[in-house]
């Protein structure tokens, strides 16, 4: 049996930070589902179609990243989609404590998921997708923050030039 991984996220909109961890998970499994989740509560910018296109299209090098929009609980879309590993990012020690209370609980809802932390890459250990958000919107430099295919989305969401 072939292990199917799954990196969820909102990803409003995808960063340096979250393709350079799809990017290592890619290489770590046969196959890896980006599982980009609605989740309204967080206000996204971008709808969830077009957040799953400004994936694809960064991950267009990686035959074997699929991705896909998601409602509802992400252990249930593991269970639909027969993930048994779930990769997330953490940046600092509040994240890994978010994250091993999520791991618990989801483990508690399905027993045979089990969830890898991936620390990022120095050089991305600072981006957020929010902080992403409010320098756009501040007309601050972000093009060394996310990929090149986001430049244009930033563009005609935040109506600014960017720098």
């Amino acid at each position: 049996m072939s292990v199917i991984a799954a990196y969820s996220g909102t990803f409003d909109p995808i960063t340096l930070g979250h393709n350079d961890i799809i990017h290592r998970a890619a290489r770590m499994f046969p196959k890896l589902i980006v599982a980009v989740g609605s989740n309204i509560a967080k206000n996204p910018k971008f709808s969830l179609e077009e957040r799953c296109d400004l994936i694809r299209a960064a991950v267009t090098d990686l035959p074997n990243v699929e991705v896909v929009g998601f409602t509802g609980l992400v252990v249930d879309f593991a269970k639909e989609h027969g993930v048994t590993v779930l990769v997330r990012g953490v940046r600092n020690v509040g994240d890994v404590e978010y994250e091993k209370q999520m791991a618990v609980m989801n483990r508690d809802l399905y027993p045979t998921l089990d969830t890898v932390l991936l620390a990022p890459s120095p050089e991305y250990a600072h981006l957020s997708s929010s902080l992403v958000r409010e320098l756009t919107g501040l007309g601050a430099p972000v093009k060394k923050l996310v990929p090149k295919a986001v430049i244009p989305a930033l563009l005609a969401r935040f109506g600014r030039k960017l720098r």
